[in-house]
């Protein structure tokens, strides 16, 4: 397949790569060129100057960029890539943004021929990396089956959760989860240090029991050792977090323990800590002891 791939970024750059291993035809476009240059010496491919030449005869057309806005400002415009987009192809959003934003596209979509995917991802840095991201969906489900063989080149799972706007749905119930569960682990870890346990044993311990997950499995260790210079951005959870909470709003749903958490990160930003992985958590805890 032809396929355009919008965004660069940690989550991107490998992802496009894998597409092109795969052997599809990708051609890239970054908003900062000389990351599309990198990425075209790596993988071979092609890179474009705007969207919109991305997107020229391509079959699927993929983006992974930062907020609402930045989405729109790669899909409409005379450069955006919904002017090259031929009918019949396909728009896929791996960014995470509002369920408002995915409905827009899709209507905007529509008027052109053109299929659309809400696509969120969810795995970090590392499953984008390794080809291990979990892909939450929504749309059409002959646009999903069209796409999903391209999908599962980057991906352990890829899911049709529902219509369009359902797979940002779904990453704000991941985003959710998240919140509470590192603050857990990071209140259990530091409860561990302070009762003189070693979080060596506590933490195999607690592998193979009921407070296993991903984030036990791939963060507690890291906190236990002070090292958060890696992983997802707090900045970027805050983000992630507002669009939960306007959602929330919407179909009358409590957050409580969400927004308790999004105050500690605010707290963790205002003392520099904006480019920290998540699990930063932990520092709050050091710091009130103290």
């Amino acid at each position: 397949m032809k396929i355009a791939f919008i965004g660069l970024g940690v989550m991107g750059y490998p992802m496009a790569g894998h597409l092109q291993n795969a052997g599809h035809d990708v051609v890239v476009f970054n908003r900062t060129e000389t990351k599309a240059v990198t990425w075209v010496a790596k993988y071979s491919g092609e890179r474009a100057s705007t969207p919109h030449l991305a997107a020229l005869n391509a079959d699927l057309v993929l983006m992974c960029v930062g907020n609402d806005d930045d989405v729109r400002s790669v899909v409409y415009g005379d450069d955006g890539v919904l002017s090259a987009m031929k009918a019949n192809a396909i728009l896929i959003d791996h960014t995470t943004t509002s369920a408002l934003l995915a409905e827009e596209l899709s209507a905007a979509c529509a008027k052109s021929d053109v299929h659309f995917l809400d696509a969120p991802v969810s795995g970090g840095q590392a499953g984008a990396e390794n080809a291990l991201l979990t892909i939450m969906t929504g749309g059409a489900a002959n646009a999903y089956e069209r796409a999903l063989p391209v999908l599962d080149i980057m991906a352990k799972k890829v899911t049709l959760v529902g219509d369009v706007g359902a797979g940002q749905k779904c990453k704000m119930v991941n985003q959710l989860c998240i919140a509470g569960l590192v603050q857990g682990l990071a209140e259990g870890i530091n409860f561990a240090k302070n009762a003189g346990l070693d979080e060596h044993i506590v933490l195999d311990v607690l592998r193979n029991g009921a407070a296993q997950s991903w984030q036990l499995e791939n963060r507690t260790l890291t906190m236990a050792q002070g090292k958060f210079d890696f992983g997802f951005a707090i900045d970027w959870m805050r983000k992630d977090l507002a669009i939960c909470f306007e959602e929330a709003e919407r179909n009358g749903s409590l957050v409580p323990i969400a927004k308790l958490v999004d105050g500690f990160y605010a707290e963790l930003q205002h003392a520099g800590e904006q480019r920290s992985d998540t699990s930063v958590l932990i520092k709050r805890l050091h710091k009130s002891q103290h």
